[in-house]
This record gives structure tokens, sequence and C-alpha cells, in this order.
């Protein structure tokens, strides 16, 4: 009978909804969320966050080579990041880093044109072929392209058979690039083996080394190395710090201190406890150099500078008096911003305090 309804406990079985087995919520996943694997971010990456990503990635090359640079605009000839061995450039051993970003992986149509360019530029003696080149895309070499990097006989093959169709019109956007006699003898008698693939993977492992890893993909800083204690002997970049001290040594006792051996038995202490903070800050700014963007570090000297700066500038009883209070007050700033503050010490904040007493942006004494 049209329009009926029928008893819908007869057509269905309804079974209770269990309660959800999640994993326990910790404070991190609340704020955050399920933390996402680098190589997952990549893929989500714009081709202009993928540049900046690559540019990122080039200083952990830096190690490797005297010189990284990278090519920009239509006339790059082939090279995309090149790593130099030494001064002599494109003339003396070099590889090349090829950066491509397309959705899927890098096909032998694509990588054709790229090593086309290669083979013409080192024929025409722009430069000598490079010692190894490197594909490197966000989703990698396709099956295809793989199995031709692995077989450079195959590889050499590929590009002469499909030379018309692929790669004589991509070189350059001024002329057609033919397969003459002496240009096919020279491709003949090159060394395929140098065109290989990095893998994303490798890519990121490469990218951890570098001061931008964190910053980019989260996940905290690494552990401090521990502090070594101060040498015995002051290190050149000590001196004015250290004559700041003994200003504010003078200031207290009424009587002039120009070294260690002239200061009161009961200071000797305070004297070492404020070099051990020194050192403790300059490691942290070298800390910071492998593992924060550079600039990172002497923000946080602004961040404490602009805390006590206000101290320094009430009376106080003497120099001696004005320097605890405002190592004090660096030991209570209320700091979150910066990124180094999950790994400060107090050491570190009074440690900065004679940092910045070194290039004399803080007074002890005052006249």
């Amino acid at each position: 009978m049209a329009g009926e309804i029928r008893n819908s406990q007869d057509a269905f079985t309804f079974q209770d909804i269990p309660e959800p087995n999640s994993v326990i919520a910790t404070a991190a996943k609340i704020q955050f969320g399920k933390p996402i694997p680098p190589q997952q971010q990549v893929f989500l990456y714009s081709a202009d966050e993928w540049e900046y990503f690559i540019e990122e990635w080039v200083h952990s090359q830096k190690q490797n080579y005297t010189k990284v640079r990278r090519y920009a605009g239509a006339n790059d000839m082939g090279i995309d990041v090149a790593g130099f061995v030494d001064d002599t450039g494109l003339q003396s051993d070099w590889d090349n880093f090829q950066c491509k970003h397309y959705d899927g992986a890098l096909a032998p149509s694509t990588a054709a044109a790229e090593v086309a360019k290669i083979l013409w530029h080192s024929f025409q003696g722009k430069y000598i072929p490079p010692r190894a080149y490197y594909f490197i895309a966000p989703k990698g070499c396709g099956t295809s392209l793989s199995r031709l990097l692995d077989n450079p006989s195959n590889l050499k093959k590929h590009i002469i058979e499909k030379w018309d169709k692929q790669c004589a019109k991509a070189i350059t956007a001024t002329r057609v690039i033919l397969l003459e006699e002496s240009f096919l003898a020279y491709i003949n008698n090159f060394d395929f083996s140098i065109f290989k693939a990095r893998t994303l993977l490798e890519i990121i492992d490469d990218h951890r080394k570098t001061p931008y890893y964190a910053n980019r993909f989260g996940g905290g800083l690494p552990d401090r190395p521990i502090v070594k204690r101060p040498p015995e002997n002051l290190a050149d970049g000590e001196s004015r710090y250290i004559e700041q001290l003994f200003e504010a040594y003078s200031d207290h006792t009424k009587s002039e201190v120009t070294h260690l051996e002239s200061l009161r038995s009961d200071l000797i202490d305070h004297y070492h406890r404020q070099r051990e903070t020194f050192y403790h800050a300059e490691a942290l700014r070298n800390f910071s150099r492998d593992t924060v963007p550079p600039g990172t570090f002497e923000q946080l000297q602004d961040e404490v500078h602009a805390g006590v700066i206000d101290i320094e500038g009430l009376l106080h009883a003497d120099g001696y008096a004005r320097l605890n209070e405002i190592l004090k007050s660096a030991t209570q700033l209320q700091m979150t911003s910066n990124a180094l503050m999950s790994v400060v010490k107090i050491q570190d904040r009074k440690g900065i305090c004679h940092q910045l007493s070194n290039e004399d942006r803080l007074r002890w004494r005052k006249p």
C-alpha cells in the first residue's frame, strides 16, 4: 500500500554504540593534537613553501662542500642547487641537487629534460659534468624513473630514444637541440651513473641537522650538552665583563680591585659563580646556533635587557648591590615566547646579564 510505513523494529536491528577506546589524553595532545610526521607535513607544502624548505636544507650541505649555491631563473643551465668541493666551482668536482615540486612522483619525461640540460651544457663547455646529480621531490621518483636511475645503460638508451620528444625543445627556449654526430658521441661516452635520487626521508634527516628543523616541524629541542667549568685562565672574550665585576667590587669595598688576588675573600666565591653563569650563557649561545633560527638567542638577550634595564637605572647602595639586584630580577622575568625558553636555566639568565655587561649594555658602577 502506497505511503504505508512499517514498524522499523521489524526491519532493523539496533545496537548500542560502545564507549570509544581512545588512547590516554595528555596535555600536549589536548593543546596541539596528534603530531604529524615531517614527511606528511611536506606533502602539504605549496611550491613556495617547498622552496623555503629546500633553502633551509641547503644549510645542512655546507659541511660537505666549500660553497653551496642555489641557481635561479630561466637560464640556470640545468643547475638548481650546486655543492662545490673547492673555489674553482663548476670547473672542478661539484654535485647538483635538482629540486622539483609536483603533486605526483617524478616521471622519466620530466627527468629526461633535466638530464638533457646537463648533457648539452657540459658538452658546450659551460661546466664539467657534476660528480653526482640528485633528483629531489616531495613524492620522490616514480617506479619507471627509479628503474632507469638504477640502470645507467637503460637511462642512456631512454634519453637517446626519447630525445626528439622529451629533450630537444626543453634545453633552451631559443633553439632546438638535435643529436648531431659529435654531441651523440659525447652522450654515448657520458657516465650516466651520476644521475641518482635522494628520498624525502634522507632530506628530512639532513634538515634535522639544521637550526630550522624544530621551528618547522616541532617536537621540541634536543637536550643541551653539559656545560664545562670555566677555564682557570680568562679567555679573550671575558675581559670587559670581568672589568665590570672588579668595578662593582671596588665600589662595594671602597678600595680598588683590579685582579682576583686583590679581591676580598668573602667575594671570591661570588666572582667564580659569575664566571660559571657567563659560561652557561655562552654554551646556550652555541647551542642555539645548531638548533634554532639565527637571531633567536639575540632576541632572548634583548628580552632580558628590556626586563632589567629599569632596575639598572634605580638608586642602589653601590655597583655590587646594583649587580645583585639585576641578577635577581633576571631570574624572575616572565618570558615564554622565545624558542629557547624550554632549555633556559637560571644560570643562563644571570649569564646573559654578564654578556650584556661585556658589551656595555649594562653597567654596574655608576659615575
